[in-house]
């Protein structure tokens, strides 16, 4: 069973859940808001960088400079705007679907035996649910809807599961 701190989280993003579901568009614009002001912190972060490892090393500091002024316009542009959030997430999704295809695919051909070939099995599948969910991503209101499933799972998770725990099965 969970810690007392892992309920409360749970209870927590329960909530939020169900509030992401009743407040769908004011949530994912709160969700771009947050992200564009990390990004931008980001990018002013890389760019103070690039200016104080200029004198040790110029090709580092001249990366960090071009990832900072990235940083900075897509942040700004992230900035409470929910379609570029919307699109932003799908794209993310659309990726990170077709690398589970492919190393899928390739994990079938490389391992041999039931559980290898599971893995590549199961990550066939996952490529293909998050392709699906990328599709339904473009539109703020389902994108609010993943979202908010993802707080209510995680959050029932949390009453069953304790994360310390699995570090501590892993080690």
């Amino acid at each position: 069973m969970a810690k007392e701190g892992n309920v409360l989280l749970g209870i927590l993003a329960i909530i939020l859940g169900i509030l992401v579901l009743i407040f769908p568009l004011f949530s994912v614009f709160t969700v771009s808001i947050l992200a564009g002001l990390s990004i931008l912190f980001l990018g002013i972060w890389l760019l103070i960088q690039s200016f104080a490892v200029w004198e040790s090393n110029k090709g580092v500091s001249i990366a960090y400079l071009i990832l900072g002024i990235l940083g900075i316009i897509v942040g700004i542009g992230l900035f409470g705007n929910i379609v570029a959030f919307s699109f932003l997430v799908s794209f993310w999704l659309y990726l990170a679907g077709f690398f589970l295809i492919f190393s899928a695919i390739m994990s079938l051909f490389a391992k041999e035996g039931t559980a290898g070939k599971g893995s590549g099995i199961v990550g066939v599948i996952l490529g293909i649910l998050y392709i699906v969910l990328a599709a339904y991503a473009w539109n703020p209101y389902y994108l609010a809807i993943l979202i908010a499933v993802w707080l209510i799972v995680d959050g029932i998770a949390l009453f069953f599961i304790n994360p310390s725990e699995i570090v501590k099965m892993e080690n």
